[in-house]
């Protein structure tokens, strides 16, 4: 598809789940992924990705050149916590955009946050990530992770335009590895990519989506 599919549209809410039950499994648990604590909490469940999500994720991991490894920054979602980052952007948005229908905001808002009924990250199907050296700092990608269309003015767009020469190398080194293995990028945002959820299965074809929402507890 090479329209930009928002996670708002109508196509995505209406590809099936069909949940294969596979657990949430804890990201820290051997493997040579590193993790990354800017949005520890109280909670550790953005260390969970379904069991499939994660041999995958590994799988993409092998392919990276020398030199290179994934940073993990966020798996799983609680569906409590979408709501709350979905609601908190989006009136955010609607102070920002007064004339806006309730359909306007909701469509710019799932450009950075996804509708909380159909969230990838809440079926443990969705990894934000980025990458870093072999001494663990991170590469210019051409934007901070998590920075918003209106604070990159669109440079967080995968695709986006007038990023450097290097931060464009280096989202490409993302996606060749990630794609390789099977995951599908959200395209307003490089550092977001999955498998098994809704949006992946209208990317991709596929009849149905094999994961929905998930419970941190499945995988412990």
């Amino acid at each position: 598809m090479s329209e930009i599919i928002l996670m708002s549209d109508t196509r995505v809410a209406a590809v099936p789940v069909r949940e294969c039950g596979e657990p949430l499994i804890d990201i820290r648990r051997g493997g040579p992924l590193l993790v990354d604590l800017r949005k520890q909490s109280d909670s550790d469940a953005f260390f969970y990705l379904r069991e499939g999500v994660l041999e995958r994720l590994r799988r993409a991991h092998a392919l990276l050149p020398t030199g290179l490894r994934f940073l993990v920054v966020e798996g799983y979602r609680p569906p409590e916590l979408q709501r709350r980052y979905f609601e908190k952007y989006a009136t955010r948005l609607r102070a920002e955009q007064p004339g806006w229908s309730d359909e306007q905001i909701r469509s710019a808002a799932s450009r950075f946050v996804s509708p909380p009924e159909i969230a990838p990250h809440s079926a443990g199907a969705a990894v934000d990530l980025t990458l870093v050296d072999a001494d663990g700092r991170e590469l210019d990608m051409g934007t901070p992770m998590n920075a918003t269309p209106e604070e990159s003015a669109g440079a967080c767009y995968t695709d986006a335009a007038g990023i450097s020469e290097q931060a464009r190398a280096h989202r490409a080194i993302l996606r060749r590895a990630l794609t390789a293995a099977g995951l599908v990028n959200y395209p307003t945002e490089w550092w977001h990519w999955s498998f098994g959820d809704r949006y992946w299965a209208l990317v991709t074809g596929a009849a149905s989506a094999c994961y929905g929402p998930g419970r941190q507890d499945a995988g412990e």
